[in-house]
């Protein structure tokens, strides 16, 4: 497990230095290329209820123009929110993300950047948005019940790399992974539940070339598909 950590941080080093060098304009077209292809995927024209990670300003492609035409197409649309754990089990972290509602064009412009310049729903609000089981305010502040359920049908996911298997390194924090687990663990609970399809959004200088994979262990999760900034989508 420690080598693995070591393996993982060195890949992100890696990668690190390969976005240090592409350029804003380079962002910019590799977005256009890349939100455009999602756009017109079924996964993205069929789903009702989506996930959108919100993009920071530089070193991953921009997510602002999805946001703005699946709020315009009307789904609902969740956005990440992290927050440290009260009383975490073992194993669990410290720190987990849930993803709660965006309420309009208008709430999005008003959320304000975290330290990554991300932007971020306030503590304040979260209390009047849905999560993604359909509950309101944050998921680990209660016990989920049935009849709540996961409402999401995509989810359009970040990370430092991926690979041709769909094979995907996030950036060490292990959010989307312990996410996706408890997704799953509360289908099983419940009644089976499939998970929501997971496409990955990534710069040309995030997919490794050839055979090479990024580094995995047991809990993290892969890709169903991945759109790359020369517009392609990937599949396993």
């Amino acid at each position: 497990m420690a080598a693995l950590k070591v393996v993982k941080k060195e890949f992100r080093q890696r990668i690190r230095r390969a976005l240090s060098s592409v350029s804003d304009e380079s962002i910019v077209e590799q977005t256009s290329n890349a939100v455009k292809t999602l756009l017109a995927t079924p996964h993205y024209q069929k789903a009702k209820a989506i996930s959108v990670y919100l993009s920071m300003p530089n070193g991953e492609i921009s997510t602002k123009s999805i946001v703005q035409d699946a709020l315009k197409q009307g789904k609902s649309v969740f956005i990440p929110y992290t927050y440290k754990t009260a009383n975490p089990q073992r194993d669990q972290p410290t720190s987990v993300m849930d993803m709660v509602e965006l309420l309009s064009w208008e709430d999005y412009e008003s959320l304000k950047p975290d330290s990554w310049g991300i932007p971020t729903p306030s503590a304040e609000s979260l209390a009047e948005r849905r999560n993604n089981f359909g509950e309101m305010g944050l998921t680990q502040s209660k016990e989920m019940k049935p009849p709540a359920s996961n409402l999401l049908d995509l989810i359009v996911m970040p990370g430092m790399a991926f690979d041709s298997s769909m094979g995907r390194l996030g950036h060490g924090k292990g959010f989307y992974d312990f996410f996706l687990a408890r997704i799953r663990q509360h289908g099983e609970r419940w009644g089976a539940q499939r998970l929501p399809t997971l496409v990955g959004m990534a710069l040309n200088e995030q997919l490794l070339p050839g055979d090479e994979t990024v580094p995995m262990d047991a809990t993290d999760y892969r890709v169903d598909a991945l759109v790359t900034g020369d517009g392609k989508m990937h599949h396993p």
